[in-house]
């Protein structure tokens, strides 16, 4: 059989996800980042209560999604200083579709798109899935703390190499660095207009760290310059990632930006894929997710502050600079053997944490750790990688 070379030629699993296929011992999951396995989300009741909104029997098919559910969402960016107005707003079942719709949007079949690294592996599979290529530019730690900013010597090569839009990740997954306000209107100054887009996925934008630098505002809050879209969702924003409701806004020049949301109606009416009953509900599901991401704030400040006691006590750890998201990059000691260090910590500590590689790291001795799991766990995790590696 003949399959398209959109899916990778070799499907085999990498030898972490084989050794964990293949474990039968338990283990402590510190990448744990899914909110309702951790005691984070809304509870059925609240759900039940939401999802029991009048009209969920009628379909009333809008390829931008309802009315009612794209003003809830406007309000959402409202109240975060942002001006982003319900025709603006497209309504999808995921970021990956958001993407995916971009995607068809903003390129022809092997057209380059900018993605950086290091950053969630998500992008190899989207882009390629669209037909399209991947250049990448690199995020770089910068002093005097470490921060990661973005290389735009490398976005301006990419966009000579022909690259049709820039896809930035605002906080990143998993460095947590923010695109602060001045890289932004830097990194803009780079596009052109008439050929380049900025595709922002502003999905943890509501998790900063205290401490935090002022980041950049939503990207679709811009109303001069390229086409700048906003990706985001219920998955991370309302700890809720069952329900399958995420969005785009569009910002940008009034009228790239209309034909911009013109032909995102064709894509959009082609598919029609978020359900009715979770757009009614969407404005009810804004309120409690709201408590269940204050909760998750919380729980990020306590395992952040767990760590850093953790790591004061291990020779040759530390860890990058947290100012937004889920997830902490650490530095620990390479194994004695040179082999590969979550690897190594899944069999000598029982511990899982994931690979710096994973996210196109540059270096073997970095591992990124989820910052959600239950406090006891994430303390037994620490405990046994201080015990292993101390």
């Amino acid at each position: 059989m003949q399959f398209s070379r959109r899916t990778p030629a070799d499907l085999s699993v990498n030898p972490l996800a084989a050794a964990l296929r293949s474990r039968a011992e338990p283990y402590v999951d510190l990448t744990v980042s899914n909110p309702t396995a951790t005691g984070l989300s809304p509870s059925d009741e609240e759900l039940r209560d939401a999802l029991a909104a009048p009209g969920s029997a009628i379909y009333r098919p809008d390829p931008r999604g309802l009315a009612s559910a794209r003003e809830a969402v406007a309000g959402y960016y409202t109240a975060r200083g942002a001006d982003v107005p319900p025709d603006r707003v497209f309504l999808t079942a995921s970021t990956s579709e958001a993407y995916a719709f971009l995607l068809k949007l903003l390129g022809d079949a092997g057209d380059p798109m900018l993605v950086p690294e290091p950053s969630y592996p998500l992008f190899e599979h989207l882009i390629r899935l669209e037909g399209l290529t991947a250049i990448p530019y690199r995020l770089r730690p910068s002093p005097p703390a470490d921060r990661w900013r973005i290389d735009l010597a490398a976005v301006e090569r990419g966009l000579d190499a022909g690259a049709r839009a820039v896809l930035s990740v605002h906080p990143n997954n998993p460095t947590g660095s923010f695109v602060g306000g001045e890289e932004r209107r830097r990194l803009l100054a780079l596009l052109d207009p008439s050929r380049h887009a900025l595709v922002s996925d502003e999905v943890f934008l509501d998790f900063p760290v205290d401490g935090a630098p002022e980041p950049a505002p939503a990207a679709a809050s811009s109303r001069e310059g390229p086409l700048a879209f906003s990706l985001g969702g219920l998955s991370k924003s309302c700890a809720l990632p069952q329900l399958k409701l995420a969005w785009i806004a569009v910002g940008g020049e009034a009228d790239a930006a209309r034909e911009a949301s013109d032909r995102l109606d064709l894509i959009a009416d082609t598919y029609l894929s978020v359900a009715t009953p979770v757009q009614l509900a969407l404005p009810r599901l804004f309120e409690i997710g709201g408590r269940a991401a204050a909760r998750i704030r919380e729980r990020l400040r306590r395992n952040l502050a767990a760590l850093d006691r953790a790591l004061s006590v291990l020779p040759r750890a530390s860890r990058y600079p947290v100012e937004g998201g889920w997830s902490a990059v650490v530095r620990l000691p390479s194994p004695a053997d040179g082999g590969d260090l979550a690897l190594s910590l899944l069999e000598r500590a029982g511990v899982l944490v994931q690979p710096g590689w994973f996210f196109d790291f540059d270096r073997d001795d970095v591992a990124v750790v989820s910052l959600l799991p239950e406090p006891g766990a994430f303390d037994e995790g620490w405990r046994r990688i201080a015990s292993t590696l101390g």
